[in-house]
């Protein structure tokens, strides 16, 4: 077993995993865990042979709980990471990396926060508003390592801000979060459609350009509770 790399679950105790068949299974003598936290680290300590990696999922998320390793394969991946950290060539690979990223993240904002004022499509007399509705759901969803539906690159930004506009208002501007779904198969995907329903139904109204009571709308009231002013 010790020769195979595995994806396993946490064990009852410090020193046992479970299989992806649910077979008890005790780390090998002379293995260390590695937390997570360092990438290029734990790539590399898995890429250098046997390892297993422990993840555990909490409801639809799965964490990542560390690599089982020998220990001896993880303290020369630190020491030879050390070395290689330590040369200034690498510091500035490292800084330069760090400022395309956030040039990539900057301009990703911009462009989030342009697909989601086209699917808003506000008449021009709400265009403010939907201005700040905009801004308001793109700080919400793009930051990185939210897991929001705006990270995925798996569609188009055109359907992410859609997603990423309906979800904001189902936490914001409904009672979902309040809301005891019973645990029956479905129930909780249909209370979604429903107020996705309801979202697009006050999205509506903003679109067609007709008045609205800031008073009664849901939109106004989080965004003055985050402004802390009137719109």
């Amino acid at each position: 077993m010790p020769d195979q790399t595995r994806t396993v679950a946490p064990g009852p105790d410090d020193r046992t995993v479970r299989s992806a068949a649910g077979q008890l299974l005790r780390v090998p003598a002379g293995w260390a865990l590695l937390p997570p936290g360092d990438a290029t680290c734990t790539r590399r300590v898995k890429c250098g042979g046997p390892s297993w990696t422990v993840q555990e999922k909490k409801g639809r998320r799965t964490f990542s709980r560390g690599v089982w390793a020998p220990k001896e394969r993880i303290d020369a991946v630190r020491a030879s990471l050390e070395v290689e950290r330590e040369d200034p060539a690498y510091r500035k690979r490292l800084e330069a990396g760090r400022r395309r990223r956030a040039a990539e993240q900057v301009a990703y904002i911009d462009d989030f926060v342009d697909a989601v004022r086209e699917f808003l499509a506000f008449a021009p007399v709400h265009r403010e508003l939907g201005d700040r509705v905009a801004h308001a759901i793109a700080a919400h969803a793009t930051p990185v390592g939210s897991g929001t539906v705006a990270r995925t690159k798996r569609i188009p930004i055109a359907r992410r801000a859609e997603a990423a506009t309906i979800a904001w208002l189902r936490h914001q501007t409904t009672a979902y979060d309040s809301m005891h779904i019973p645990r029956v198969r479905g129930m909780r995907r249909e209370v979604r459609r429903l107020l996705a329903e309801e979202s697009r139904r006050l999205l509506r109204a903003y679109r067609e350009g007709g008045a609205v009571d800031p008073q009664l709308c849901p939109l106004h009231a989080v965004l003055w509770s985050r402004s802390g002013s009137s719109l």
